[in-house]
């Protein structure tokens, strides 16, 4: 057998239908916060997945900076303190 028929084989195995690729999709649209308030809107797969990696690159952002406030929070705050407790029962 040819190597070509054996990848063909393998990739019709692992294939994802388009109909599961517009179902993820449609999935995905529905976290973003942007394109869930237009839901009836049809946005098409591309602008899903770069809002959806827009989405994420300011998620880390945002957890970085919180981490960065948290740190210079951690610094100032006597960590015998009523505030350290809470601080630390939030990370619980």
């Amino acid at each position: 057998m040819s190597s070509w028929r054996s990848r063909s084989r393998q990739s019709n195995t692992s294939r994802i239908s388009d109909e599961q690729i517009n179902d993820l999709v449609s999935k995905l649209q529905m976290l973003l916060p942007e394109t869930r308030t237009r839901n009836n809107d049809r946005v098409s797969s591309a602008k899903v997945l770069q809002e959806t990696c827009n989405y994420i690159k300011n998620l880390h952002r945002e957890v970085d900076d919180l981490s960065e406030r948290l740190a210079e929070l951690l610094e100032t705050t006597d960590m015998s303190s009523s505030q350290a407790a809470i601080i630390r029962s939030l990370f619980m």
